[in-house]
């Protein structure tokens, strides 16, 4: 047999294999017998590069590590669906349907809990996968989706050669598992679950690394489909399954709106025996003639909705209470749970919040609870199951002492918890630390929580500044810290060295601190020695700042601890000056905005940073100085105490228009919306 058809037939089967396994959930070869046939398929094309096609399982693998992500424009909108949360919800919108046409009938789709994708064919090829981003703009993940297996690489059908199709990537509960449990090895922080993981990994920039994690896709969209011949929703998922492409199983076609709430509820007792997380159920008017017929409001179709779950609940034994102590010196008592499965995860403990919240409930050690816990919600504990309480249980009470450093602890009157005050607590210290090296501090990618309690134990570090003192030879030395990690964090250690002003503000841990407050400092002192020797009466004057917030402030910098490590700070060559402009001369100078309800162009941080990029300041409450209230859809009670107080709302086109002439240049500082940072404003369901 020639190179050329050994080349031909191992495609073939690895392509086989990779359905059976991938679509259908049933191997039939080992993983070690499929290494071995790609191992023999790529030793093949190495030593004979005419064999290598676009279409090649090789070219899954993963090529070398990229700069960077391009932001390109979407052929038409990714839109959203505007969401729903009971039967009710769901039969006015079929009600609102009726009145527009009639003789329709509806789909039923899982909505997977993973991260849109637009998938471009070319000649038959794929040619590119673009993130939903903003639904206008998305990122280029090409190299990274090209890894995912279930994916066609090519299409066997000639009328479909150039298209787009839509779906969304996601990760399966056990790869989860297995990619937290090696972070855990690592010591990098734990996902909060599927969606965070996947979102993160199409973020990655080695393309190999993307291709060890397993990512997998269902797809629900082809662009178009009626230029085929199609005209249903049905049709279009059955031409895409016929085309190759991965298509979930478990859709219905429904009649009418009863079926489609039994549907509903079907899956929501359902979901968990699902090996891939669902957060809710997509309903969409089958028939496309219809669809037009209802079109389109600015932000979603009317013709779809989706259906959220509740969060889930379940009930567990709580077998103790311990106490946390935080890196502000606050105790937190946490129940340790007997484990019970939620939303995905293992859930073993839960936050009680404080002494205040643990005395509300009656919460006692030995108590059956109900526990909750909803997509990246922290675990919770809702109530006591007082019937099934054992008798004899003592009531919780909170400790005089610090658990962890046997100090006493104070109580502030204004105050619902619990502090150590002593500055040397490991657990202070150990908080100091992590806090200063996290995402939304100093940002250092290879100093998770794992690795700085190793420094701090075999004493290493003594404070965050310290961090700057490590050598590629100090982290090689950790535990599973290789010369490769210790070369990457040390690179990472240096590259912080020239962040912004204002995340050094909030790195410091300063108690009521947090990345708003870090930015108003920023914003009226240049440097950080100005602002270490503004007073309390000084702080309190500056707009936002409370006198609360003001003597925690000037506390702060008061202490000869603070002092000493703000000189090791600057000696070791970090940033401690204001690098960004102030604008004084915009359009919005000066305006105080606030942000209710959805909004479609932007998230609400992402316009809260393009009135800030004006000239203007974002408040997250509504009062007398608020100039702007911007209400989208499902406004809550700022909309109600912005008319009594009679400040200007304005709608979300308003807004744009007013940022109009400054646009272009408010844009430039706000990233695309991606997975990441819209989790926190997600408040509608994606629909292409």
């Amino acid at each position: 047999m020639t190179d050329k058809k050994r080349a031909e037939e191992l495609k073939k089967q690895l392509e086989y294999h990779n359905h059976r396994y991938y679509i259908d959930a049933q191997p039939e070869i080992s993983d070690a017998a499929y290494d071995r046939l790609m191992k023999e398929l790529i030793d093949l094309e190495e030593a004979n590069p005419e064999l290598k096609t676009k279409d090649s399982p090789t070219q899954r693998v993963g090529g070398a590590p990229i700069d960077g992500f391009k932001t390109v424009a979407h052929k038409s909108p990714m839109l959203s669906l505007d969401n729903t949360y009971n039967p009710e919800d769901l039969r006015e919108f079929d009600e609102r349907v009726k009145k527009i046409t009639e003789k329709y009938t509806y789909t039923v789709e899982l909505k997977i809990d993973g991260v849109a994708i637009a998938l471009i064919y070319k000649n038959g090829y794929f040619e590119a996968g673009i993130t939903r981003g903003d639904g206008e703009r998305g990122d280029d993940v090409t190299a990274n989706v090209r890894t995912i297996i279930s994916l066609p690489l090519k299409i066997d059908n000639r009328k479909l050669e150039n298209i787009e199709v839509r779906g969304e990537v996601y990760l399966s509960k056990k790869q989860f598992e297995k990619i937290n449990k090696e972070r855990e090895a690592q010591g990098e922080a734990l996902f909060a679950n599927p969606r965070n993981s996947c979102a993160g990994t199409l973020k990655q920039l080695d393309p190999k690394a993307v291709a060890r994690r397993k990512l997998a896709v269902f797809t629900y969209y082809l662009a178009d489909a009626a230029k085929y011949g199609i005209k249903t929703q049905w049709e279009a998922l059955e031409k895409l399954k016929g085309a190759g492409f991965p298509v979930n199983e478990n859709v219905t076609l429904c009649k009418n709106i009863d079926e489609v709430i039994e549907t509903c509820a079907k899956w929501e007792k359902r979901r968990n025996e699902l090996p891939y997380e669902i957060d809710g159920m997509v309903i969409k008017v089958n028939e496309f003639d219809k669809q037009a017929i209802l079109g389109m409001t600015q932000k979603s179709p009317r013709w779809a909705i989706s259906y959220k779950f509740r969060a889930e609940q379940s009930m567990t034994k709580l077998k103790s209470i311990t106490v946390q102590v935080g890196r502000t010196g606050a105790l937190t008592p946490v129940a340790e749970l007997e484990p019970v499965q939620l939303a995905g995860t293992t859930v073993k403990r839960a936050t009680l919040h404080n002494e205040e919240e643990v005395e509300r409930k009656d919460i006692r050690e030995g108590d059956f609870v109900i526990v909750e816990k909803a997509g990246e919600i922290i675990p919770e504990v809702v109530n006591v199951v007082i019937k099934q309480r054992p008798a004899g249980l003592k009531k919780f009470k909170m400790p005089d002492k610090c658990p962890v450093c046997n100090e006493a602890v104070v109580k502030y009157e204004d105050e619902a918890v619990r502090r150590c005050i002593n500055i040397k607590c490991p657990a202070i210290l150990e908080g100091s630390v992590i806090h200063f090296a996290s995402r939304d501090g100093m940002n250092i990618d290879g100093m998770g929580p794992a690795i700085i309690q190793q420094l701090l134990k075999v004493k290493m570090i003594s404070d965050y500044a310290d961090l700057y003192k490590l050598t590629i030879f100090d982290l090689a030395s950790l535990e599973r810290m290789g010369q490769k990690s210790a070369e990457n964090a040390v690179k990472a250690i240096e590259a912080s060295k020239g962040r912004e002003l204002d995340r050094l503000i909030y790195s410091l841990g300063i108690r009521n601190v947090g990345t708003r407050t870090a930015e108003i400092l920023s914003d009226n002192y240049d440097t950080l020695d100005k602002l270490s020797g503004a007073s309390a009466d000084e702080l309190s004057q500056i707009h936002e700042i409370g006198p609360v917030v003001a003597g925690c402030i000037a506390d702060f910098f008061k202490r000869r601890e603070t002092k000493e490590v703000i000189k090791k700070l600057e000696k070791a060559g970090v940033n401690t000056t204001r690098l960004k402009e102030r604008i004084t001369d915009n359009v919005l100078n000066g305006a105080v905005f606030v942000f209710t309800g959805e909004l479609v162009k932007y998230s609400r941080t992402e316009a809260g940073n393009i009135v800030k990029s004006l000239g203007g300041r974002v408040s997250s409450s509504v009062s007398k100085d608020t100039n702007y209230l911007v209400a989208g859809p499902q406004a809550g009670s700022k909309l109600d105490k912005a008319k009594k107080l009679g400040v200007k709302v304005v709608d979300e086109m308003e807004f744009l228009e007013m940022i109009k002439q400054d646009k272009k240049n408010a844009v430039k500082s706000v990233k695309p919306k991606t997975a990441k940072n819209k989790s926190k404003d997600k408040t509608q369901g994606e629909l292409f």
